[in-house]
């Protein structure tokens, strides 16, 4: 099989392309230094040893930046990065400052609810703050719900507390089940980036369901949690933040996200639709089926960008002017992109920290 590497670095608008060569390129040792003609033939024949050629890798160390900035300004900044908006995650509170201070009061309790989802256009959308969502498609027009609850709390008050307070709010519609994590971890505010006092205790809610397998899913989660999904075919919208995003049998398109964690989607069918996925701190691995066919746009800062697939270079999008009143705002397109095959869908790829795998899949 044929793996590429190619790093592509992009520093003050230059972009440095590395070429590694193929062992191939440079001959065979019966062909370097041939005699010239009717000269006498050396009485040793000289040998050429070619060692085997290292991978090349680059390391860029980013110059150091002491930022400082306060929870709200983190909170706008990684939105921005990531295209979150409101929609996507809701007013939450963002308080970095909780932390487990002294919650030695834990009770644990188990949630069971079934649902009907008749053949038809389905979805499902999860809205959850601390803990894991996992979703496993089955060939069953129900939805089985399992949620594994614990409160940790400062004291016996607290709990009853938190039971009071979070709620689990179903909204049962046709064709469409949302299960929304409510109380005063949503803010409410208008900007979508308040800051609360801590109130002295945590309620994580670890879901984990069995859906029909032609749904489309949206799920959100933030603290102490990964999101996992398996043998879903519908469109996807998943989003995390202090955690891992993992797709495995996917036949569908959308949009996968963390901040802290990597992103890996492993697709049984390839995507028919513009994809994105994309993580600040993480890998993003993604795993398509033979005869891949599509537009890639790669951006990595610290990292390298791996292809199984063979590719060719798309030319640079021209820089795009934006006018507000007597100013011009000129944006440059910081995407590499390439084309696999034919081309098709729009694909993106993006982290900060961290390498980009397109792979094939052999599953």
């Amino acid at each position: 099989m044929r793996k590429i590497l190619f790093l592509a670095l992009i520093t003050s608008g230059a972009l440095l392309l590395v070429i590694v060569p193929s062992r191939d390129a440079l001959g065979s040792p019966g062909q370097a230094g041939q005699d010239p003609p009717n000269q006498p033939a050396p009485s040793v024949a000289p040998v050429v040893s070619v060692p085997p050629i290292p991978p090349v890798r680059i390391h860029v160390e980013p110059p150091h930046i002491d930022v400082h900035v306060d929870p709200e300004e983190i909170a706008r900044n990684v939105r921005e990065h990531l295209n979150i908006t409101h929609e996507d995650f809701g007013p939450i509170d963002v308080n970095f400052d909780h932390g487990d201070r002294d919650l030695n009061v834990r009770v644990d309790e188990k949630i069971e609810k079934s649902f009907a989802m008749p053949a038809g256009h389905r979805t499902l959308e999860i809205d959850n703050v601390w803990g894991s969502i996992e979703v496993v498609g089955t060939n069953s027009d129900q939805v089985q719900l399992a949620i594994n609850k614990s409160i940790r709390a400062e004291s016996q008050a607290k709990i009853e507390q938190a039971r009071k307070e979070v709620t689990l709010d179903i909204t049962e519609q046709e064709g469409l089940l949302k299960l929304y994590v409510n109380g005063p971890l949503r803010c409410h505010c208008d900007d979508g980036c308040g800051h609360r006092e801590f109130e002295g205790y945590i309620v994580k809610m670890d879901f984990q369901l069995h859906v029909p397998r032609d749904i489309d899913i949206k799920l959100k989660t933030v603290n102490e949690g990964r999101i996992v999904v398996r043998d879903v075919n519908g469109k996807f919208l998943v989003g995390n933040v202090n955690g891992d995003v993992e797709m495995s049998n996917i036949a569908g398109s959308g949009n996968a996200h963390t901040v802290n964690g990597p992103v890996k989607v492993s697709f049984r069918q390839n995507p028919r639709e513009n994809s994105d996925f994309h993580t600040i701190n993480g890998n993003v691995e993604l795993r398509f089926t033979q005869g891949l066919a599509a537009d890639f746009r790669f951006k990595t800062f610290n990292g390298s960008i791996y292809s199984d697939f063979p590719v060719t270079a798309l030319p640079v999008r021209a820089i795009q002017e934006e006018h507000h009143g007597a100013k011009v705002v000129f944006h440059a397109d910081r995407y590499t992109g390439v084309r696999i095959n034919s081309g098709g869908p729009e694909i993106k790829a993006e982290n900060l920290n961290g390498d980009i795998r397109i792979l094939e899949n052999h599953e």
